[in-house]
């Protein structure tokens, strides 16, 4: 009797037990029949996508590489095709969140290269018509110095390989040569003879401190604006490059199962925590990240070159007047022309009479009426002089732009750093809701802690393997030549270019050459000068012709140009005596 009773005990159990198991079981079945892929199919041909072999509801997930492997509206192929649209969204996704930042370089490097080309050819428009109109004919004839000057300036800030030094006193150094001839041109002087004249320059200041002080504010100027506009050329190769990221396969499984698993779980319209999103964005853009020290370096030496721009050595505050100072160096070198011969002839020796005479009436006579020094506001009303007024307009707009190109440089700083923050702005790309997210693996709270910025810091990233041992190449090759540019703005801001070395004892208060202060790189950059220009001797070629019976030839005379720009202003003290 207890035996049966046992066995019916066992029996009861038993079928509780089977009965339980069937019941689980069709509860299951039921709610997979439940599970529909209707918005999984809407939302996949959304993205363009064909929906054959789509499921209409949820299959087993066995065949799942990335997503999880439980019930799924996704097949192979499927999530092979989200694979690839993730990485092609990733990268947009960069692109679109960089585009203004890049935009900025590149509109901002238009427009001051285009302005400090203009600003050049304005400027030696207008001292070609102060000069034609001052000296006539004759000037013309004999331009080709000055027009030596602007090309070789021009030839400098356009990338050339001109020492601003060198070139300044080559330019002295010519000026002063024609015109020591024209003052004493009742002498012959050989080449040997000219070439110890300019041994003098330095000691005798045929021109007064202008030469000097124009160095010195050309250089600084110049190195300025050549500099600053190319930080803003290598600021735009910069952010295009690195912009266009490369996608390592682990972000790419990352980012898929970021942002397409929720529709193989049948949840299309779920966005990621945002917590996960900045996990993968870091993970992704760990590279990226490791620019941003020396991107805030370059954009910290940005604005002090910036701050150049507007102060008293900016470069439309020396080129706009430079007619005016060349001007009247040679007034003053007019002035000395006694004092500086003598002292000439008495360190080089006496000079061989030419045979010919000065005019009786001399030189200061011939010209005395024609010369008229122009201010800075008496400049002829000509075409040039109506340019420089509206270059004028056109630099305050410019002084607007430079205070609006820093503060674009000022919102850049940190940009890299702060990408993945960016692209996971809690609302846009993420979901508001903490407890409504998506995890990575279902609709849930998100708890394993964000990750800092950088590669080294990815070792504990949970959702992206990074080897952090092999770094970009291409990011490496981004940070050099940040950091190359870096010091170039360091050294504009200084006064300094790193090309050249310095030519003379005054490198610290012209500005030009290395001048390398602390944090000078070590790197030696070579100079590769032009040829010395030519001493030109008097030119008697129209004595010649005169004797020999024939008409003067029509070659111009270095000495007429001469003639006319040593213009007395001996003419203008007796004028007002």
């Amino acid at each position: 009797m207890y035996a049966m009773w046992r066995l019916q005990l066992a029996l009861c159990t038993v079928s509780v037990v089977f009965l339980s198991y069937a019941g689980a079981a069709g509860a299951a079945a039921g709610e997979g029949k439940a599970r529909s892929c209707s918005d999984v199919r809407q939302a996949y041909s959304a993205k363009g996508f064909s929906l054959t072999n789509v499921p209409h509801q949820e299959i087993s997930g066995e065949h799942l590489r990335v997503c999880p492997q439980g019930y799924t509206c996704c097949t192979s192929d499927m999530e092979e095709t989200l694979h690839h649209q993730s990485k092609v969204e990733f990268e947009s996704l960069v692109e679109q969140t960089s585009h203004d930042m890049r935009a900025t370089f590149v509109s901002r490097h238009k427009k001051f290269d285009e302005f400090f080309l203009e600003l050049l050819d304005t400027s030696e428009k207008s001292l070609n018509g102060m000069f034609t109109q001052t000296y006539g004919k004759l000037y013309i004839q004999n331009s080709e110095i000055f027009q030596d000057l602007f090309t070789e300036l021009k030839r400098y800030y356009t990338g050339g390989n001109v020492n601003l030094e060198e070139m300044l006193n080559d330019f002295w150094a010519k000026l002063l040569e024609r015109m020591f001839q024209l003052l004493n041109s009742q002498y012959h002087f050989t080449d040997d003879y000219l070439e110890c004249v300019s041994k003098y320059t330095d000691q005798l200041k045929p021109f007064g401190d202008i030469p000097r002080k124009l160095k010195a504010q050309v250089t600084r100027a110049f190195i300025a604006a050549r500099t600053f506009v190319q930080g803003l050329m290598v600021g735009r190769e910069v952010a295009n490059r690195v912009a266009k990221v490369n996608v390592a396969p682990a972000c790419v499984k990352a980012l898929t199962k970021m942002l397409y698993c929720p529709y193989c779980r049948g949840l299309p319209g779920l966005k990621p925590c945002q917590n996960y999103c900045q996990n993968v964005m870091r993970g992704c853009l760990a590279n990226q990240a490791d620019l941003d020290t020396e991107w805030n370096l370059f954009i910290d030496a940005m604005l002090m070159v910036a701050n150049r721009l507007q102060g008293p050595f900016n470069i439309e505050a020396v080129v706009q007047p430079i007619d005016i100072k060349i001007s009247d160096a040679i007034m003053i070198m007019q002035d000395n022309s006694m004092h500086v011969s003598a002292k000439v002839f008495q360190g080089c020796g006496p000079p061989k009479p030419s045979g010919i005479g000065r005019s009786a009436r001399g030189i200061s006579d011939v010209f005395s009426g024609r010369f008229k020094h122009f201010s800075h506001e008496e400049r002829p009303t000509t075409t040039s002089g109506t340019s420089l007024d509206r270059l004028r307009i056109v630099w305050r707009t410019m002084q607007h732009s430079v205070i609006d190109i820093k503060g674009k440089l000022h919102e850049s700083k940190r940009f890299w750093s702060k990408l993945p923050d960016d692209i996971c702005a809690r609302g846009q790309f993420t979901e508001l809701d903490d407890e409504q997210c998506w995890n990575s693996h279902a609709k849930a709270r998100y708890f394993p802690e964000v990750v800092k910025e950088g590669l080294t810091n990815q070792i504990n990233n949970p959702e992206v393997e990074i080897d952090i041992t092999r770094p970009d190449t291409l990011i490496r090759q981004q940070i050099m030549a940040l950091r190359v540019m870096t010091n170039k703005l360091k050294n504009a801001y200084n006064g300094n270019d790193i090309y050249f070395q310095d030519s003379s004892d005054e490198g610290s208060a012209s500005g030009s050459g290395s001048g390398c202060t602390e944090g000078c790189t070590t790197t030696e950059y070579s100079y590769v000068g032009t040829e010395e220009a030519p001493v030109i001797g008097a030119d008697r070629s129209d004595e010649r012709a005169a004797a020999a019976g024939h008409s003067p030839s029509h070659r111009p005379s270095p000495r007429l140009l001469l003639l006319t720009l040593a213009v007395p202003l001996w003419a203008m003290q007796r004028q007002c005596r």
